[in-house]
This record gives C-alpha cells, structure tokens and sequence, in this order.
C-alpha cells in the first residue's frame, strides 16, 4: 500500500489521500488523510479536509507526546521494572524502555531514538541493542507483535512518508567503517594478576577520522578460528560449502555472525531435528524460558554438542544466527598528545563453563589474534553527553575502576597537552580502583608523571582484595566526602566510567550520602541536588 498522489479539486470533497482500501477503519483513514495533508503542506489546496477533531485511538497511542522524563532511563534497572515503569505508554515508551539504557551508540542510536526507529519501521532489526542482548530484543519481537494490525500498517504508511536515516560519514557510522592499523597491545597487567588488561594502540593517520576526549571507537572483530573450526567439526559440515554471496561457509563463521549467546532462532530450528526431551527442552528455551537453570550457558556450539548430533543445511544454519556486532571501546588517548594514533584500555576476556574455555570475541581478537600492520575496519561514535568541560579551568573528578580508567587517560593527557600550549586548567581528581596494587596499578608511572605537572592534582586508589576488607572507589569517595563536597560547591563536573549495573550505581549512591551529610540535605534534596547536576551536565557518565 502507498499514499496516492495528491490531486487539488474545485469541489467540496475532501482529497483522498489513503486509497480506499487501505487497511484501517473508516475513523483511522480520515485521520490519517487530515494528518498527511498536513505532513504535506497540501492544506491549503482546494478541497482538502483540514486535520480537526479528537484522534482515533491507535493513532493517538502513535504520536503521543513524550511527557513521561523516561523514568526507566536507568541502566541498573532490571528490565522487568523498566517495563512496569512503561506500562500503559504509547508503544516507542515501552520500546524504549526496553533498551539497555546505556545510550552507548553501538545500534548506531541512542536508546530513545532507536526505539523511535522501530516504532517507525524505518529500522526493523530487532536485535540491535549489544548490552541488551536476548533479554532485550526478546522484548522487542513481544512489544511488536502486540501491535494491533492496523497500528503495524499506519506504522508502515508512515514510513513510507518519513524521511530515510540519512547516510553517514565514512568512518562516523558503524554502516560505513573505515580501516585503520592495529600497532601493539601490551599487557599492562603484572604476570601474576588475576586479569589480563592490554594497551592497545592504533594507528589512524591515514584513515581520515579523528576524535576528542569522550568519544569512543568502534572495530569489526572476527571470531577465533578454533571456535568456527569446532562448530564445523560439531555439523559434521565442509568448511568449503559455499554460501550465498561467494563466501565459504568456514568464513562467513568467522566474518559474519556470532557465534556467542545461542538465539532463539536456533533453539527453534534444533526442536524440529531432534526428539523426546531434547525436542521438549530446546522448544522451551526457543520460548525463552530455562527449565534446567543452564540457558545462559549455551553459546552457539554448545548448543550443537548438547542437542547433536544435528547436521542442518548450512545455510538454514547461519539464518538462525545473529550478524556478528562491532564492539566499542572508550577512546584512552588524546589527540593533541599522540596525534595520528588512537588508544585504548581493554580486558581480555577468558573463562570457563564447565570443561570448556570461553573467550571475548573483540578483547582476544585484540589481545591474541592480531598482528601488527593488520588493517582493522573501525569508526568512531561520537559521544553523547561525556566530554570535558568547555572551560579547561572547570575542575573535574573522575571516577574510573578497572578499565574505567580508559577516558580519564584521555581527558588528563588532553589536558596536560592543552597546559603545555600555556592554557591553564583547573584541578582534577581521579578515583581508580582494581583489585591488587602491585599488579592491576594501571598507568601508574603515567598518573605520577600527571601529578608532577599539575594536570592530576589528587590521586585516590581503592585496592579490593589488598586487605581484609573490600574497598572499592565508592568507599574512598565516602571517607574524602568533606572534600568532595567542596569540589562539588566550586563546580565541579562528575564523570563515572565502568560497569553499569553495580559500580555506577554505587558511585550515585555515594554522591547522594555526601551530599546529604556535608550539603545538609534531606535525603530527597540530596537525590536532588544529584538530578540536578545531570540536567546541568555536571554529572556524565560512560557505563557499559
């Protein structure tokens, strides 16, 4: 179905602009034509309807305004409670609400504008939100498909009108990478630590993008060989088989798709090739449920060693599979320090599940699959609402544990260099915390040469398993809360990187106790004065 043509008349009858037999009631369709008229600019032309009158239901629930302030908005938020928070709001809210709430641009939107996308159908991939994972796009498909039908085609009639994503800049939009040249990825960790952090350094000289301090960088991993290898070897497949495309079915394994969390897709494709309780426990986990308290651990080739053995077309295969998603990485270097190079901070992620050693798919192709000159497809994602103050004298406190500490790299590097241009800068305090200091003290001979210059005026450390007790970042900020207190009446802007779903709730917390018990605040003014400080861009944060 399209919006006809729009032809003016002499007469009295309004223009038909939904064919008659487009699919909505009589009191939808001369809805949807005053709408479009006036989305057209024709309400001026001879006998169209103006839009008047109290709009149908399904189209009122579409264009309602957005005049909830997204309490959900919280990435440690359970979703269950996100969605609650949601009920009853016009279908992008409860899209919306859905999302992970990072705002983390690795969709290539932000968490409300891809919902908006979907609601829209200018974006059907449901599956696009990395830190939401199954939990996420399994809400998505259930909100969707609880459209009301003829919601899902006024949907699509407006896409069809709406304007089409603008395509992006090469190397600004994860649709349109370009490539850059791995150079190193050193360990920064000491030999007996319990974490494998590298730095890891990129040389972009020739790649036509550049960054500012907060934004983050976006690459193109490949999956570990072994692992494709191991799912061959599981179907009892070719690697030679050849795909749609040209490509083998061996590389479209490593180039294409993921082969971490098993979707549901799969489970439903399993349930048609085996029997018995098999059959039983792989159609419940294609449902999302988990009768054996195991789900989360099923990747894409433990699902072929527990249900084989199975040998599906290959090509019916990999259309069960999600696309392989890029990763991004907070940017650890300043473009005014080491101009033509980009740096990151990364953990290489390995761990077992039963017998089997599991690894991160981008942190090992970094730490273990690269060699130096490889060409890597990357971009950069521009940040939203994470980079430092206009004024380089506004002083700063950085709270960063673990690789957390990767923009406040940045920023300090940034403004060291912007210091010995003889700019000023103002103060700045970095909380970093890890779990032992003789051997997860990232950059510590950096951070002393920073104090020395000025550029890091106070330095705060939080070792987790040093003592008797676990102290962590959060902690050290409670017993400086005095001083914090301070620095927070001379303006200074916040920013927390690091884990979502505990750490930068905790570092909130924290904030909201300092400033109840040194701002003489009741609770509810502090949380408050904390609200306050995020309308204002006081208090940014980078969580993943």
């Amino acid at each position: 179905m399209t919006v006809q043509d729009i032809k003016p008349t002499t007469g009295s009858q309004p223009v038909p602009i939904l064919p008659d037999n487009a699919p909505f009631p009589p009191d939808q369709r001369a809805w949807l034509n005053g709408f479009f008229a006036g989305l057209l600019s024709v309400e001026a032309l001879p006998g169209v309807m103006p839009l008047t009158g109290t709009l149908p239901a399904t189209a009122g629930l579409a264009l309602a305004a957005d005049d909830d302030d997204a309490p959900w908005h919280d990435p440690a938020m359970a979703i269950g409670e996100r969605m609650t928070l949601a009920e009853g709001k016009p279908m992008k809210r409860r899209l919306f609400a859905a999302m992970a709430q990072q705002d983390c641009g690795q969709c290539g939107y932000l968490c409300q504008t891809y919902a908006e996308a979907l609601e829209s159908g200018v974006e059907t991939k449901q599956n696009l939100c990395a830190p939401g994972g199954k939990e996420t796009s399994r809400m998505l498909k259930k909100l969707l498909e609880q459209s009301p039908s003829s919601a899902v085609e006024a949907t699509a009639v407006l896409a069809t009108v709406a304007a089409p994503k603008e395509p992006g800049k090469p190397g600004y939009a994860r649709d349109l990478p370009v490539e850059a040249t791995f150079v190193s990825a050193t360990r920064i960790t000491g030999e007996a630590s319990e974490k494998d952090a590298r730095h890891v350094v990129f040389d972009i000289s020739q790649s036509g993008i550049d960054y500012v301090p907060g934004d983050s960088f976006g690459l193109m991993p490949t999956n570990d060989p072994a692992l494709a290898d191991a799912v061959l070897a599981a179907m009892r497949a070719p690697a030679d088989f050849p795909i749609q495309g040209g490509k083998t079915f061996r590389d479209a394994l490593i180039q294409d798709y993921a082969l971490g969390a098993a979707p549901d897709m799969l489970f439903e494709l399993v349930s048609y090739m085996v029997g018995g309780d098999r059959r039983v426990k792989a159609k419940a986990l294609a449902k999302g449920l988990d009768p054996e308290g195991d789900a989360a651990t099923y990747d894409v080739l433990a699902v072929l060693e527990k249900f084989g053995p199975i040998h599906p077309d290959p090509e019916a295969f990999l259309e069960c599979l999600e696309p392989l998603q890029p990763r991004l990485y907070s940017i650890s270097s300043s473009p005014l320090a080491t101009p033509g190079q980009l740096h990151l901070t990364v953990d290489a992620v390995r761990y077992r599940i039963g017998s089997r050693k599991r690894s991160g798919v981008a942190s090992t192709f970094l730490a273990e699959r690269l060699e130096p000159a490889a060409p890597v497809k990357v971009y950069i994602q521009k940040a939203h609402g994470f980079a430092l103050p206009a004024d380089p004298m506004t002083p700063i406190i950085m709270v960063g544990p673990g690789t957390g500490i990767a923009p406040f790299r940045s920023f300090l590097w940034h403004r060291e260099a912007v210091r010995a241009q003889g700019t000023p800068v103002g103060k700045s305090w970095l909380f970093f915390g890890h779990q032992r200091e003789a051997t997860d003290f990232f950059y510590r001979d950096e951070l002393e040469q920073l104090a020395t210059t000025g550029a890091l005026t106070t330095l705060t450390t939080a070792w987790s398993r040093d003592g008797e007790a676990k102290i962590y970042v959060q902690d050290r900020m409670r017993e400086h809360g005095p001083q914090v207190w301070q620095w927070l009446k001379a303006g200074a802007h916040v920013y927390v990187c690091g884990d979502a779903k505990r750490m930068a709730k905790d570092v909130e917390t924290a904030l909201i106790e300092i400033a109840a018990d040194h701002g003489s605040m009741s609770p509810a003014g502090a949380k408050d004065f904390i609200a306050e400080l995020k309308a204002a861009a006081r208090y940014q944060a980078d969580v993943y």
